[in-house]
């Protein structure tokens, strides 16, 4: 039995006349700027969507800085790593930076923090942290040293005086 609202009731339960295939939704509840399921994030995601709204006055000045970058260093603000959310994030040398306020000092902040990094460093990251306050006296000087951090190679060649290579190796 059809409805007029386009809706058909077939063995006693009513649903759409044409029911959507293939992950399709609503598309007049899309188009009206609704409709369909909410969409279930990981917490860490929706946590870094609303930190990006959310950012300091030192984070969204470096930010300025580094996003622009001409050194081929890509950066991304707020990005989820584990289950921790990084202030910036360089995909290409896998570096985190911390832009560290005065809440890094208090409570049990430190705690969390040492905890956070021994994490990280212990998945193959490199971690940097940048004092706020650097980031307010000097933004232009604190984006360049986080660039030349990034950059830098992850691993050092010998000093000269070092040891000789391995056989087999150049």
């Amino acid at each position: 039995m059809r409805r007029l609202d386009g809706e058909e009731r077939v063995g006693g339960v009513t649903g759409p006349a044409n029911p959507p295939r293939h992950g399709e939704g609503d598309r007049r509840a899309q188009r009206d700027g609704g409709g369909g399921s909410p969409q279930s994030l990981r917490p860490e995601t929706a946590l870094a969507r609303q930190l990006r709204r959310d950012m300091s006055l030192p984070e969204v000045l470096l930010w300025q800085r580094l996003k622009g970058q001409q050194a081929g260093i890509k950066f991304r603000k707020q990005h989820p790593v584990g289950s921790y959310v990084a202030d910036f994030y360089c995909s290409a040398t896998r570096t985190i930076v911390e832009v560290d306020g005065e809440t890094h000092n208090r409570g049990s902040r430190p705690a969390h923090d040492a905890q956070r990094d021994a994490f990280l460093i212990g998945n193959g990251y490199r971690i940097l942290h940048v004092s706020a306050t650097e980031v307010l006296r000097d933004v232009d000087a604190a984006a360049e040293a986080v660039a030349a951090f990034a950059a830098s190679p992850l691993h050092h060649q010998p000093a000269a005086g070092g040891p000789p290579p391995r056989a087999g190796e150049d």
